[in-house]
């Protein structure tokens, strides 16, 4: 299964996220296709490098479910039109700076 995103142009830097399907975190997935609740480990894709990857993430739905293709950087931050909702999955929520991911919490 996969969420219905926005298409990216194949030229646009892209990096493939999903939920952890044991845990329910969000995870990205690496250069050596496993996958990381860190977005710094995530691989930067363009073209069909990405498409392969979204094809390879859906058929792992044991370790990960809804992958899609999100709107990265060159150098792999968060960028596009859904800044904030990427940023909210990748550091946590935004109602105090003591919960979450950006705290330290797991």
């Amino acid at each position: 299964m996969s969420s219905a995103r926005p298409r990216l142009a194949p030229e646009t830097p892209k990096m493939v996220t999903a939920w952890d399907t044991a845990t329910g975190r969000t995870v990205y997935m690496t250069p050596s296709r496993e996958w990381s609740v860190n977005i710094a480990d995530g691989a930067v894709l363009v073209g069909a490098a990405a498409d392969d990857a979204l094809a390879f993430a859906a058929s792992d739905e044991g370790r990960a479910t809804d992958p899609y293709v999100m709107q990265v950087s060159p150098l792999g931050e968060i960028d596009g039109r859904e800044i904030i909702r990427e940023t909210i999955r990748a550091v946590g929520p935004t109602n105090h700076p003591m919960f979450g991911k950006q705290a330290g919490n797991p």
